[in-house]
C-alpha cells in the first residue's frame, strides 16, 4: 500500500493505535438532515478533516464515489443522489493519485501496510493492486500523500459501511456533476445491421459472482464483459462511426422503462450533459449477446466506452476499468 499518513512499528499494539486514531478525530464532523447541493457554499466552506453525510436522503441504491483532485474533495453519491461530500489528502508530486475509473478490489477496516513499517490504514478500501486506496488519515489540507486517498476517520469509517466490493471509484482532476442517461444504445440488440448468428462467447461459470464491468472498443470492434475482473463474455460490435471519445457509465437502476445509466466524468474530460442522439446510437450487438448480457445486469454494473484495444482485458485479474496518468501532478 503505497502511502504511510502514520509511522507505527509492529510491536506497537492495538491501545497505542487507538489512541492515534482518536487523535485523527476531525473536529467539525458534520452530519446533514438536509440535500447537499453546491448552491449553499457548505461544500466550498468545509476545512480540512471536516465533512458532510446525509445518507438519509438517498437511503437505498447503488453507491459511487468520486474524488477530485483539484478541489481536494470527495464525493459519495448513492442513487445518483450526492449523500456526503469530505474534505482529502491525495498524492504528492512524484507519488501522485492515479485518475481513472476504479472499482473497489478489497476492504480491510484495521489494514497496516506492508510497504511503510506497518502504517496503520482504517477502513481501509483497495482501488488497485499497485498500492492506491482510500482510507483514514491525516488531512493537513493539502496533497500529502504517497498516492492514496486519506479521508477523515469518521467519513472513512461512514463511507466503508454503505460500500461493497465492486463499487466504482472515480478519481479525476475535474469535478463533473454525473448526468442520468437514457440506455446507450451500444447495448442494444443490433436488428438488421449485425447478425443475429453472429459468433459470441458466454462462459459466466468462469465466475459466477462479482460486479459487472463492460469494455467496449473502437478500435478492436468488440465487447468484452468482465465479472469480478474476469472475462465472462465476449462479442463483435457494428459501429456506425468510429468512437472518437472515451465515455463511462454506470447503471443506476433498472425499471419498466429500461435501464438508467449514470454517466461518470473522466479524467480530462471537459464534456457534460447528455449523449447526444448520435452518439447514442453508434453500435449494435448481436441479439442473442445482448439477451444474455441481460441476465447479468444489475444496478452498479460500470459500461466503458473506448478508442483503446482490449489486449489487456479479461487476463483472470481483477482489472482497473481505465487508467490516466495525472498530468501536471498534484
Amino acid at each position: 500500500m503505497s502511502d504511510a499518513p502514520w509511522d507505527l512499528s509492529s510491536v506497537r499494539n492495538r491501545l497505542a493505535l487507538a489512541l492515534v486514531v482518536l487523535a485523527l478525530l476531525p473536529a467539525a464532523a458534520t452530519a446533514q438532515a438536509t440535500p447537499i447541493t453546491t448552491s449553499d457554499g457548505r461544500i466550498e466552506k468545509l476545512r480540512p478533516g471536516e465533512y458532510l453525510w446525509a445518507p438519509e436522503i438517498a437511503p437505498a441504491g447503488p453507491v459511487m464515489v468520486i474524488v477530485s483532485l483539484k478541489a481536494q474533495k470527495a464525493f459519495a453519491y448513492r442513487n445518483g443522489v450526492v449523500i456526503g461530500v469530505s474534505t482529502v489528502s491525495t498524492g504528492t508530486r512524484g507519488h501522485a493519485t492515479p485518475t481513472g475509473v476504479f472499482t473497489v478490489l478489497q476492504k480491510h477496516a484495521d489494514h497496516v501496510s506492508n510497504l511503510y513499517k506497518d502504517a496503520a490504514m482504517p477502513f481501509m478500501q483497495r482501488l488497485t493492486w499497485g498500492g492506491i486506496a482510500m482510507h483514514a488519515g491525516k488531512l493537513p489540507g493539502y496533497p500529502a500523500s504517497h498516492g492514496c486517498i486519506r479521508l477523515p476517520l469518521v467519513f472513512a469509517k461512514l463511507l466503508f459501511g454503505i460500500t461493497r466490493m465492486g463499487v466504482t471509484v472515480v478519481i479525476t482532476q475535474n469535478a463533473l456533476v454525473p448526468v442520468v442517461v437514457t440506455a446507450p444504445a451500444l447495448l442494444e440488440p443490433g436488428g438488421a445491421t449485425v447478425p443475429s448468428t453472429a459468433a459470441f462467447v458466454w462462459t459466466p461459470g468462469r465466475s459466477p459472482s462479482g460486479p459487472i464491468s463492460i469494455v467496449i472498443s473502437g478500435r478492436d470492434r468488440r465487447v468484452v464483459v468482465l465479472r469480478n475482473g474476469i472475462e465472462i463474455g465476449s462479442s463483435p460490435i457494428v459501429l456506425d462511426d468510429p468512437v472518437n471519445q472515451t465515455v463511462a457509465f454506470t447503471l443506476q437502476s433498472i425499471d419498466a422503462a429500461g435501464e438508467h445509466w449514470l454517466r461518470l466524468p473522466l479524467p480530462g474530460e471537459t464534456r457534460s450533459g447528455e449523449l447526444s442522439a448520435e452518439d447514442r446510437s453508434k453500435g449494435h450487438l448481436p441479439d442473442g449477446f445482448r439477451a444474455a448480457l441481460a441476465t447479468v445486469l444489475t444496478p452498479g454494473a460500470t459500461l466503458l466506452v473506448t478508442r483503446e484495444t482490449l489486449a489487456t482485458a479479461g487476463t483472470g485479474k481483477a482489472v482497473t476499468i481505465i487508467e490516466a496518468d495525472d498530468e501536471g501532478g498534484s
